[in-house]
């Protein structure tokens, strides 16, 4: 029986900009994510940039 890996979703910012937005399969990256595409705007549109580490990767994580 193999276990679900769950999958997270990291905003990385520079300067207060995303600049990118990083799927995981729990500590492993699995690929990068442009913020300015589609996929990525829709993923950001659940982003705070204000909250807690764990927060902002469940609120991105929930809008795929």
């Amino acid at each position: 029986m193999s276990e679900e890996i769950q999958k997270t979703y990291h905003a990385v910012e520079k300067n207060g900009v995303v600049t990118a937005i990083w799927e995981m399969a729990g500590k492993r990256h699995v690929r990068t994510i442009d913020p300015r595409s589609n996929e990525g705007k829709s993923l950001l549109r659940h982003y705070n940039p204000n909250a807690p580490q764990d927060t902002k990767a469940q609120a991105a994580e929930n809008g795929k």
